[in-house]
């Protein structure tokens, strides 16, 4: 298998090393940096072309991670349906035990469901179940990072939502970020990277960035973060 993501500007993502680890997060926006309007409506945002950019993403990675909230809110399937490849383990943060009962990854029978959880919580059954210190009902993203890698799923999307992708991007647990932008405004609604307040621009991230234009007016942001985080800690 070609585990390069490729358009026709070239690969986005690089090629498999045996046993390296990458963690690639993934947020689809409005030029406005909204990801939902005020009632949480947020499909579909991007088009077909980020969609399919989506589900390549899902066939070049051991697993995809999202917390228990986008499964609450958006009961997705994460699985591959748009181009060719295999479905990724479905990892799900949960350090309480929030997770539906009924959530359709549950019945789906389209590949195995990880719920990464505290001590002593209620996983639903058929799912496969990994506990973490969760000190005040958080774990810690470089924890979650640690023990997937541990458990041979080195190779991760980071898909959802803004909470869990802002909680990664603070603990400097993301590698790259693919930041698919749609030719909307919609001026109100959720926002969807957060960081830490930093006081002065210097303090800001300045990635390598490229950009690729999509048939259907999306435009993606790939941006290298490793870089950014080697200057932080200098």
């Amino acid at each position: 298998m070609n585990y390069s993501v490729l358009d026709t500007q070239g690969p986005l993502l690089p090629a498999r090393d045996a046993g390296a680890g990458l963690v690639i997060a993934q947020t689809g926006q409005t030029l406005d940096g909204r990801i939902a309007t005020v009632t949480g409506a947020s499909k579909y945002i991007n088009g077909r072309a980020a969609l399919d950019h989506l589900h390549r993403l899902r066939a070049c990675v051991d697993a995809v991670v999202v917390g228990v909230g986008t499964v609450a809110a958006d009961d997705p399937s994460l699985t591959v349906r748009r181009c060719p490849g295999e479905n990724p383990v479905r990892v799900v943060i949960d350090p309480r035990g929030r997770m539906p009962r009924d959530a359709r990854l549950l019945r789906d029978g389209a590949g195995q469901v990880l719920v990464i959880t505290g001590p002593g919580t209620e996983v639903p059954p058929g799912c496969a179940v990994l506990r973490l210190p969760a000190p005040e009902g958080r774990i810690a993203p470089r924890d979650i990072v640690a023990a997937l890698a541990a458990r041979g799923l080195p190779r991760l999307l980071l898909e959802g939502g803004a909470e869990t992708l802002s909680r990664f991007l603070d603990a400097e647990a993301i590698d790259l970020l693919h930041i698919l932008m749609a030719p909307m405004i919609i001026g109100s609604g959720m926002t969807g990277l957060r960081r830490s307040p930093v006081a002065e621009l210097d303090q800001a991230l300045r990635p390598h960035t490229s950009v690729h234009v999509f048939e259907d007016g999306d435009v993606l942001f790939t941006c290298d973060l490793r870089r950014s985080w080697e200057r932080e800690n200098g």
